[in-house]
């Protein structure tokens, strides 16, 4: 798979941009574990050409990481193109512009999903971007507004049309938010739709090795983008590659493969931010990482309730010695198979 000059084995695997997730740490696990590109945690773009402290900090890229895409948000045509501009100078691979995102705060403003209540503005700013920017140009979006304006196969062409070089779809409308399952028809609509030429990567409810392969093979995408179901869990990289290279399921890993990624983790999340921040960044992770183990109320408690590094390691190290080998799932329950 390529997009624009941009070359990808067959059957890459995306990790999802996620505000307060996908941060250098998580990108930098998730990569470890077989992602094959992945996406800056989304950035306004008034934040963005205010300087503001926090977009700016997002822009931060690393060698390690790479092919890698900037995504940027907004509902101002000038303000979009301006920051693609700066983002631009931060050297990634892509821009990608997020008409998906369903947040109240963001969609109610006309950004992220709210700009699929206003096509023409969506097509606009996107062809300005695309002037703009030297980069290739791709998209995220969902179905559409709610059941009503299912409009993806019309808009997925003319975004083609003013020249973006990939689109992902996740597969529910801005209506849905996370609710009921993704819709993943309309999405194989779009990349069996004869006038697209560009690469289709789908979205939508990929939480298993053997869900990632039957969507590659129903719908033809050429490529599937994970988001929440890695949350804690980065090793699901690991697990699709091999599924989809070998066609046999990896055994879920040990307490003791999942204490020391949590650890690296921690320690990848400690370089780029200060303690604190770090530690309540890390809470939604650690939540996932022993997610399954038999009578841990009490102990994921004080995981999760901790305020010192120290004290996180401590814990994760009694988990460790209590739980060495143990196995929280058989693949067949926790895969469906």
């Amino acid at each position: 798979m390529t997009i624009a000059n941009i070359s990808l084995r067959d059957y890459p695997l995306f990790l999802a941009p996620m505000e307060d997730i996908t941060d250098p740490s998580f990108r930098q696990i998730c990569k470890m574990q077989g992602a094959d590109f992945m996406y800056t945690e989304f950035i306004s773009s008034d934040g963005l050409i205010r300087d503001g402290e926090k977009s700016v900090r997002k822009l931060d890229i690393y060698d390690l990481e790479r092919p890698i895409g900037i995504q940027l948000y907004g509902h101002l045509t000038d303000a979009m193109v301006e920051a693609a501009l700066i983002a631009e100078e931060a050297k990634p691979e892509l821009i990608d512009i997020n008409f998906g995102c369903p947040m109240k705060k963001i969609a109610n403003r006309g950004a992220g999903a709210g700009m699929l209540k206003n096509i023409p503005l969506m097509i606009g700013m996107t062809e300005a971007i695309v002037k703009a920017v030297k980069l290739p140009v791709t998209v995220k979006t969902r179905l559409g507004w709610d059941d009503g304006s299912k409009n993806i196969v019309e808009v997925a062409e003319r975004l083609q049309d003013v020249g973006i070089k990939a689109l992902t779809i996740h597969g529910r409308t801005r209506a849905q938010i996370y609710k009921g399952a993704a819709d993943w028809t309309l999405i194989g609509a779009v990349k069996n739709n004869q006038r697209m030429k560009i690469p289709i990567i789908g979205n939508g409810d990929i939480d298993s090795p053997s869900k990632a392969k039957e969507m590659f093979d129903r719908y033809g995408v050429d490529g599937i983008m994970i988001g929440r179901a890695t949350v804690g869990r980065p090793w699901l990289f690991r697990d699709i590659r091999h599924f989809l290279d070998t066609g046999e399921l990896l055994p879920e890993p040990a307490v003791n493969e999942k204490a020391d990624l949590a650890l690296l983790h921690l320690e990848k999340s400690l370089e780029f931010k200060e303690g604190k921040r770090a530690i309540f960044e890390m809470r939604r992770h650690l939540s996932n990482y022993f997610k399954g183990l038999p009578h841990f109320k009490e102990t994921r408690y004080r995981l999760l309730t901790a305020l010192e590094v120290d004290e996180i390691k401590v814990i994760i190290n009694e988990i460790r010695q209590k739980w060495g080998d143990f196995r929280t799932e058989d693949k067949s329950s926790v895969y469906g198979i």
